[in-house]
């Protein structure tokens, strides 16, 4: 039994699944269909990302074969996967497995990190979980030459900015955050995550820190966002170390602001419970209609495995 097998096996024992108030069963594994706005898994890392972008329909859904893919995790920090600064390294990898198995051309795993790129990638263990998958695909992007000006039509804080160039040839993106929390923004989930990909992020933080956020993911919109909420940094983020909540759970969607919203609602957040709309860049990003943050309204499915 190969590691795909050995992951469907597992994401075979479902628990229960449940649609609003209907129960279904998954379409590859005995039931009906419906593909939901969001999916939310509770499982082991991998099993649970595998079974999440599964019920969106599959990998295949949203790379196509030759497609140049570029994975956004957070790799930023100079912390171990316990301390939950970082994306979960099985988390990545999966979805680089997941992108080879939907036969990507290229794929590259990309952060400008804020710390020692070097120790950054190696302590995160996101540079040696993908090593087995491809060992040229996990790159900091540190050196300015790396990027390329990009206008941003309609930006209310910014007009331009510098985004890594590898992302603006990219056919998709795809975001994979951590969950965790933040000093300036609440959170930091998918959308404050893009913030990665582009080279001055300062001057962001030197004026409205959530509309500038809202700027660049008008250019900085993921195909598909996977959130890790296998831990979860519920205090003292983004770098931490802070309170580690253990939620082993996985949320993906194709609306990364309905995936963010699903997370600050799923979550305790310094000891308390937050609405989406509480979070200034949610509620910018559901106001220009870059996606919806009234999850209530929209289909989730929940999954045990």
């Amino acid at each position: 039994m190969n590691r795909r097998d050995f992951l469907r096996t597992q994401a075979k024992g479902i628990l229960w699944l449940s649609v609003g108030t209907s129960n279904l069963l998954l379409p590859e594994w005995g039931i009906a269909a419906g593909v939901p706005d969001i999916a939310k898994v509770k499982g082991a890392p991998a099993a649970a990302t595998r079974a999440a972008v599964e019920l969106l329909g599959g990998m295949s859904q949203f790379v196509k074969p030759g497609n140049r893919v570029v994975i956004k995790p957070n790799m930023s920090f100079n912390r171990t996967p316990e301390q939950a600064s970082n994306t979960h390294p099985e988390v990545v990898r999966e979805l680089a497995v997941m992108c080879k198995e939907a036969k990507a051309g290229k794929i590259f795993i990309l952060d400008h990190t804020l710390g020692p790129p070097k120790a950054c990638l190696e302590r995160s263990g996101i540079q040696k979980a993908c090593e087995s998958v491809d060992p040229d695909m996990v790159f900091s992007a540190n050196d300015d030459n790396l990027y390329q000006e990009k206008t941003i039509p309609g930006g209310k804080s910014l007009n331009k900015t510098q985004i890594i160039k590898e992302v603006l040839k990219a056919d998709v993106l795809i975001a994979a955050p951590v969950a965790k929390s933040h000093g300036s923004t609440g959170v930091s989930l998918s959308m404050k995550g893009m913030m990665g990909l582009v080279w001055d992020r300062w001057i962001m933080h030197r004026r409205d820190l959530d509309v500038g956020i809202v700027d660049i993911c008008s250019v900085l919109k993921a195909d598909l966002t996977v959130i890790d909420g296998s831990r979860v940094l519920s205090t003292n983020g983004p770098n931490g170390p802070g309170k580690v909540l253990n939620e082993n759970t996985i949320i993906a969607s194709r609306d990364m602001v309905a995936a963010d919203a699903c997370a600050v609602s799923s979550f305790t957040w310094y000891g308390r419970k937050f609405k989406p709309q509480q979070v200034g860049h949610i509620r910018e990003a559901h106001q220009r209609r870059l996606g919806r943050m009234d999850i209530e309204n929209l289909q989730i499915t929940s999954l045990s495995i």
